[in-house]
């Protein structure tokens, strides 16, 4: 799968923090969340380390990529998925340009995957 992704120490509710921080300042906003441990934990019994899914859509880009296809909304929002893993949380999204690449949309994924890799990339964690 193509994704964008960083692993940085911390915990989720610090990590989740500046996340949401750094995506707001590249234009996203958090749609949705999905706190993938507590639901299967609460639907099936079943213990996982902590995930949380984060649906971010930066409205700007979303108007210009519907002005194009109105299927885009299949796409959206983007998920950037929050994950505790050995050594840290690590952060990903989907590169839009494994799902914007038609001719048309690779502008608009070129400029998601930008904004994107510069919210991810700036999420520092904390010192454990």
């Amino acid at each position: 799968m193509n994704e964008l992704e960083k692993v940085v120490t911390g915990t989720m509710v610090s990590v989740e923090a500046e996340v949401r921080s750094a995506l707001a300042k590249a234009g996203f906003g958090v749609l949705t969340e999905i706190d993938m441990a507590a639901t299967l934990k609460e639907k099936l019994g079943v213990e996982r380390a902590p995930i949380k899914v984060l649906g971010a859509c930066n409205p700007k880009l979303i108007n210009q990529a519907l002005e194009i296809d109105t299927s885009v909304a299949l796409y959206v929002p983007c998920n950037v998925v929050l994950q505790a893993i050995d050594g840290g949380i690590k952060v990903s999204a989907l590169d839009p340009l494994s799902i914007m690449s038609s001719p048309e949309m690779e502008e608009l994924g070129l400029q998601a995957r930008g904004l994107l890799i510069s919210a991810i990339d700036s999420v520092e964690g904390s010192p454990s």
